[in-house]
């Protein structure tokens, strides 16, 4: 398999913020807000539309996480931004399903 995100999984030691069965989170490489995260999961699903109903406790735990991490990183009370880019319309460029955790400043909206 050719993912870039499976591969920073196999070599994550060390660079993962988070890790447990079944997600890691690294920072994002071009963040976009003060902190930018992305929580992948460990098995590889291109996005959403690859999930079965059998997937539906690993995409709460994503979101689980997530709001974890926005707490542990004080975050969460100001708020914070859970995005999920799906397809290349959706601005997915890569496809392993991931979440971009982002805070630490005002989001604006309509989102570009």
């Amino acid at each position: 398999m050719d993912c870039l995100f499976c591969k920073l999984r196999d070599s994550a030691a060390g660079k993962a913020v988070f890790e447990d069965e079944q997600c890691f989170v690294l920072q994002d490489l071009h963040p976009q807000a003060p902190l930018h995260l992305l929580i992948l999961p460990k098995r590889h699903l291109a996005g959403p539309d690859d999930a079965s109903p059998e997937d539906e406790p690993l995409m709460g735990h994503l979101v689980r996480v997530a709001a974890h991490l926005a707490r542990e990183r004080g975050v969460a009370k100001d708020g914070y931004r859970l995005v999920m880019n799906c397809n290349t319309h959706g601005g997915q460029t890569v496809f392993h399903m991931h979440l971009h955790l982002l805070a630490g400043r005002q989001m604006e909206w309509p989102p570009g």
